[in-house]
């Protein structure tokens, strides 16, 4: 305990400074991660096509899921045996968070395969769409975020999964809370403030 406050306090210190000298640009640092996920669903899209419009969006969720544990799982252990890391987790939740918001837009009458423009126009609506929101919100509460650890990002990440879990059980009928649309892009923007975090944690070393 004796060593966490001064180190707390050294973080506020730290991100008030950038802060106070405007080195911070959350708005570019979005960017930059943005390109770096949609370069791997791109990339992927070519390997597979567009395989994934077979999911329908509870397994989509699972899928998520599965990866936000891991993430977990990793830093409870402090240890991995698969070589696969934290950070590609992270951005696989972003991509399938994503894909479920194309899943809920397109149904499953449309077609199976898109073409990959058709592909990435609706990558791009959805992502911005998230980044928008993100831009909003930080507004209103300071970037708040930059000074939570990396496992409350996930924590978060896990708790609006169960939130999105259950108003599938319940048919999408949600009674005062809001719909499976804006918890997937509240994933999206946790998953890509994890990111960053990890970014500038590497810069800082």
């Amino acid at each position: 305990m004796e060593t966490a406050v001064p180190g707390i306090i050294c973080n506020l210190v730290h991100h008030l400074a950038l802060f106070m000298t405007g080195k911070t640009d959350t708005k570019k640092e979005f960017e930059e991660i943005i390109s770096l996920c949609r370069d791997i669903f791109l990339a992927k899209m070519k390997d597979y096509g567009t395989a994934w419009r077979i999911l329908r969006p509870p397994s989509i969720t699972d899928q998520i899921y599965i990866k936000a544990q891991r993430i977990r799982s990793i830093d409870a252990k402090k240890m991995q045996k698969v070589s696969e890391g934290v950070r590609s987790e992270y951005i696989g939740i972003v991509n399938y968070s994503v894909i479920a918001l194309i899943q809920l837009d397109l149904g499953a009458d449309e077609p199976t395969e898109l073409l990959p423009d058709e592909g990435q126009r609706l990558y791009d609506k959805y992502i911005y769409a998230a980044r928008d929101m993100m831009l909003d919100k930080n507004h209103d509460y300071g970037e708040a975020w930059r000074n939570m650890r990396l496992g409350s990002l996930t924590d978060i990440i896990l708790m609006k999964l169960m939130r999105i879990k259950q108003i599938e059980d319940n048919q999408g009928k949600t009674f005062i809370s809001e719909g499976l649309d804006a918890n997937y892009y509240d994933i999206i923007n946790y998953a890509i403030f994890a990111l960053i975090r990890m970014e500038n944690e590497n810069t800082q070393k």
